[in-house]
């Protein structure tokens, strides 16, 4: 059965490459100003043809200024914009807006890009996210606060920048815990599998100088969330 899981990996990973390459990328070209919907449509599409489904708990609310989510690889994005038509705003490190061609994924739809290597990185983040907010589009920063994949259950330690930019706009925050996700694609171990992606929509708040430790209450309630999803279900983040 493992021969079958990897094939089907393969397969995901071409039907992922070839819908963002041959359609979106093109469609987002010809239609700049529809580029949610497109966003929306295609990735639907991308998880009913890897042959999943996405299961939400709880309710997106729009009106938030960033979505805050774990992260264990390219189904967790997939899913959010399958999920919902919600014009999110990707933070995103600029080695994948540097990509060939791919890039245009994220430059198209003007995506925030960040350069890890820059101290002027922190800076630009800021900036782009307080247009953001600022902004009459109504989009939602989306951001993985661990910076990058894992395939551990364990939530990695939150990045800095997240909070920085957080406290100094004073931002309403949603978490959102995906499990499940790596089981549809896993990138680890290069397995697929018929699957099911269980989103949770966690209650929103609004980020307060006055709670020092609000980031870390933050880490831990999703901790939580990612505990009780396995323990209660055996879905794995």
């Amino acid at each position: 059965m493992k021969i079958f899981a990897k094939i089907r990996f393969y397969y995901g990973a071409a039907t992922i490459s070839f819908i963002a390459a041959g359609i979106m990328i093109p469609l987002l070209l010809i239609f700049p100003k529809r580029k949610s919907n497109i966003l929306h449509y295609w990735n639907k599409s991308i998880i009913f043809f890897l042959g999943g489904k996405v299961v939400s708990h709880g309710t997106r609310d729009n009106s938030v200024d960033m979505f805050v989510a774990n992260h264990q690889g390219i189904i967790d994005i997939v899913s959010l914009e399958a999920d919902s038509n919600t014009n999110m705003r990707w933070v995103a490190k600029k080695q994948l807006f540097d990509a060939p061609w791919f890039g245009y994924l994220l430059k198209l739809p003007k995506m925030i890009e960040v350069d890890r290597e820059n101290k002027a990185g922190l800076i630009k983040l800021l900036r782009d996210a307080k247009e953001t907010k600022n902004s009459n589009e109504n989009r939602v920063i989306a951001i993985f606060p661990e910076g990058t994949r894992t395939d551990k259950q364990e939530l990695l330690k939150f990045k800095g920048g997240t909070k920085i930019v957080a406290e100094k706009l004073e931002l309403t925050i949603q978490p959102i815990v995906i499990t499940n996700s790596k089981k549809l694609l896993n990138e680890h171990n290069k397995t697929a599998y018929s699957a099911t992606v269980h989103i949770t929509y966690l209650e929103p708040f609004k980020v307060s100088k006055a709670n020092k430790n609000w980031y870390d209450e933050l880490r831990h309630t999703m901790q939580e969330c990612i505990d009780n999803e396995y323990n209660e279900h055996k879905r794995e983040r």
